[in-house]
């Protein structure tokens, strides 16, 4: 039964909470079908384990993934300092003692990897207090109901008496411990999926999986020394053609995929030919490194993101002009539009639980590189690092140019 609880949000808004209850779709016991409880991530539920391997074999996927996360949670928050309930919750956003900065990274690396990110939020009935905690997408599950997110920790060995359960926001639940507790599902738009969001680099998948592969392969080269690949053909006799394939079919399990390996056949004895090694040369090498290449790029573009922001342009020189010009325009497509969409959620809970003004409340972004526009005024440089400013000042109205070597070229 559920019992609505009158708050002060505003006159049309109500928090539904109830208590926990089993279900209908919940079955218990192995003998029922546990698809029922929950919509399928991808064909075999599984779909977020390959993601997440994806991401530990691929260095240039993995390391965008990391680099995405980093300029989107930013480097913290510039805020009224005169209200104390907002500086502690961007101190400690809940018990573990995590900042919002962290949190906020958590959730930008799921939504990145994934397409997907979970919050837990937590208070009690008269809201006296708020917990803001991450979960691990890769354990979600959206409920058949559409009203709940089922968590879990090993999808492959699924058990619903060790499931936990938690409301989409803005229903809340009653939890064990008398907090009452609801989860808000961030998800990117993919035309027909309607359950989980995709993620953005979904084109790249298979580019991913050929960078991960071109590695794989220079480091087997590495492991043998370079040495050629080749066939090693035995002048022999076999008793039956079941003993020949039975050799034939193990030599290729080993040579398969593995330069430098030698593979081994066995033919019946000819006259005036003896056992002899024939050599594989490596002619293809500069189709492999094009190959190679060529997928990152690719992988770059799928993440819709920018080389210089990853580090993948340093082989040619360190240009600081272009890393800035790439960060404005990752700042103004990617960046901005993400961490708005992390943080209007956040604003939202904080204003209607603890009744506080989050308008002040802002993510400081700085470049990679510490230059800044020559006509940037100081103020604005020093409100842009999240620094004290004050626009009536006459020594911060003063531009950039005025005050760096830069300006001193053109004293006579």
């Amino acid at each position: 039964m559920k019992k609505t609880i009158k708050t002060n949000f505003s006159p049309t808004t109500k928090v539904f909470v109830t208590k926990n209850q089993t279900e209908s779709f919940l079955t218990i016991g192995p003998s029922q079908n546990n698809n029922n409880q929950y919509w399928k991530w991808g064909n075999d539920n599984l779909f977020p384990y390959a993601l997440t391997k994806l991401s530990r074999q691929s260095t240039t996927h993995r390391r965008i993934l990391n680099d995405k996360a980093d300029y989107i949670s930013g480097k913290g928050f510039s805020f009224d300092t005169e209200n104390p309930i907002l500086a502690d919750m961007i101190e400690n956003v809940n018990g573990a003692g995590e900042s919002m900065r962290k949190l906020l990274n958590k959730l930008a690396f799921d939504k990145a990897l994934f397409g997907n990110a979970f919050l837990e939020i937590v208070t009690d009935e008269s809201f006296s207090f708020l917990s803001l905690f991450h979960h691990d997408a890769s354990k979600c599950r959206v409920a058949k109901d559409n009203k709940h997110i089922i968590l879990h920790h090993n999808w492959m060995q699924y058990n619903p008496s060790t499931a936990k359960k938690l409301p989409l926001y803005p229903i809340f639940e009653k939890a064990a411990d008398g907090t009452i507790r609801s989860i808000f599902h961030y998800k990117d738009y993919e035309p027909m999926f309607e359950n989980y969001g995709v993620p953005a680099y979904i084109a790249g998948l298979n580019v991913s999986a050929i960078a991960y592969k071109t590695d794989k392969w220079n480091i087997s080269r590495l492991d043998n020394s370079f040495q050629l690949s080749g066939i090693m053909i035995l002048d022999a006799e076999v008793d039956n053609e079941t003993d020949a394939h039975q050799i034939v079919t193990t030599a290729e399990k080993k040579f398969a995929g593995k330069p430098g390996q030698v593979m081994f056949m066995v033919k019946n004895s000819i006259e005036d030919e003896n056992s002899k090694f024939i050599p594989i040369s490596s002619s293809n090498e500069g189709d492999w490194k094009y190959l190679h290449d060529q997928a990152t790029s690719d992988i770059v573009v799928a993440h819709s993101w920018f080389r210089s922001l990853s580090g993948l342009d340093y082989s040619s020189g360190f240009n600081s002009e272009r890393i800035l010009h790439e960060y404005e325009i990752a700042l103004n497509t990617v960046i901005i539009a993400e961490q708005e969409e992390l943080m209007e959620p956040i604003r939202n809970v904080i204003e209607k639980i603890l009744h506080c003004d989050t308008s002040s409340l802002q993510i400081i972004n700085r470049p990679p590189t510490k230059a800044k526009p020559l006509y940037m005024k100081v103020w604005e440089a020093r409100k842009n690092d999240g620094m004290e400013y004050d626009p009536q000042d006459e020594t911060q109205n003063l531009y950039l140019a005025q005050i760096t070597k830069y300006a001193m070229r053109n004293i006579d």
